[in-house]
C-alpha cells in the first residue's frame, strides 16, 4: 500500500439533524446531534486509511479544549499527524452544521481562527518516502510555493489538488499538479452550468494533467493526460442520509485508483459508487470493505 501526505484542514464538526431547513428568526428543534473530526483533506485520508494505505496529516493545530476531539478520531483512523504545526493560541476550526433529513443536504456555517500551514512547516517535512501528496488548495501562496519545492526537489512524486472554492490567485495552481478535482461549486462561480462545459473550457488551457469535475446527480467528467472525456453518470441514491463529505470520499477514490493504476472508467466508477454509498450513512465507519 502507498504512503500518502495530505496538506489541508482539520475542523470540529458540529452537526444538527432537522427535519426541514428552517427559515429565518425560526426557532426549530434538532433531532440529533453530532460532535466530531471534519475536514475536506481529513476526510480523504480517512478514507484512504480504509483501503490500507498509510495516511499522514499536514496542518495546523492549537491546544484549546477541543483538540483532543481532532486528536482522537485522527488516532482511530490510523492518520499519522506528527508533522502538525501545534499552536499554544487559537482555536480549532469549527464547522456548525445544519443537516436537512429530508434532503440530506449540509449549510455549514464555519468559524476558524488558525493560521493555514506554512510554507517553512511544509519543508520540514521528510518528503522522501511518500508515494502521492494531495493538497487542499486554501492558502494559495503558501500552496505555490509548497509544490514548487517538491517539483524542484522531489520531481516524481504524484501531486493531486483539491479545487473546491474560488480564493485569490487559484488559478496560479494550474499546472503545477500531476491531477485536478474540481468542485461544481468552483466551476459554477465561474459561470458554468455543467461539468462538461467547464472542462471542455480547460481542455483549451491544459496540456499535461488529469482533470476531473464533479457535478451531483450529473455525475463526474474527467479529461486525461491524452485528452480523453469520459463522463461517469451518478449512483443515485433515492433518500440521502448525510451528504457531509461526499466529495472528499469521493476524491479518496479517484487518489487510490490513480495510486493502483486503474483505468479511468474503472477508477471514476469506484470513486463515484463510495461517494454514493457515503451519502446513505452518517459520517465514515466501513466505507471500504
Amino acid at each position: 500500500m502507498a504512503k500518502i501526505l495530505g496538506v489541508g484542514i482539520a475542523t470540529l464538526d458540529i452537526i444538527n439533524t432537522v427535519n426541514h431547513y428552517p427559515q429565518e428568526d425560526e426557532e426549530l428543534r434538532a433531532s440529533t446531534q453530532r460532535i466530531t473530526r471534519g475536514g475536506n483533506v481529513t476526510n480523504t485520508l480517512s478514507v484512504l486509511s480504509q483501503y490500507g494505505h498509510n495516511c499522514y496529516w499536514a496542518g495546523v493545530l492549537c491546544n484549546d479544549s477541543d483538540v483532543k476531539h481532532i486528536t482522537h478520531d485522527l488516532e482511530k483512523n490510523k492518520i499519522d499527524y506528527s508533522y502538525c504545526q501545534l499552536l499554544e493560541q487559537g482555536k480549532i476550526p469549527t464547522s456548525y452544521i445544519t443537516l436537512n433529513q429530508q434532503t440530506g443536504s449540509r449549510t455549514i456555517v464555519h468559524y476558524r481562527d488558525l493560521p493555514e500551514l506554512s510554507f517553512e512547516a511544509f519543508k520540514k517535512i521528510q518528503l522522501t518516502n511518500f508515494d502521492w501528496i494531495h493538497f487542499e488548495a486554501r492558502d494559495v501562496s503558501e500552496n505555490i510555493k509548497m509544490i514548487q519545492w517538491v517539483k524542484e526537489n522531489f520531481p516524481d512524486k504524484p501531486i493531486s489538488i483539491e479545487i473546491e472554492k474560488k480564493r485569490q490567485d487559484i488559478e496560479k495552481l494550474f499546472s503545477m499538479a500531476d491531477l485536478y478535482i474540481f468542485s461544481k461549486h468552483y466551476a459554477k462561480t465561474l459561470g458554468f452550468e455543467s461539468s462538461e462545459d467547464f472542462i471542455k473550457h480547460l481542455s483549451d488551457l491544459h496540456t499535461n494533467e488529469d482533470i476531473i469535475c464533479t457535478w451531483g446527480e450529473a455525475g463526474a467528467f474527467a479529461l486525461t493526460e491524452s485528452k480523453k472525456l469520459i463522463h461517469q453518470p451518478a449512483f443515485i441514491v433515492e433518500i440521502p442520509v448525510d451528504t457531509i463529505g461526499a466529495g472528499d470520499t469521493f476524491n479518496a477514490g479517484i487518489i487510490h485508483g490513480r495510486i493502483n493504476q486503474l483505468n479511468w472508467e474503472d477508477t471514476l466508477e469506484t470513486a463515484s459508487k463510495l461517494a454514493a454509498k457515503k451519502c446513505k450513512q452518517a459520517g465514515f465507519d466501513s466505507l471500504v470493505l
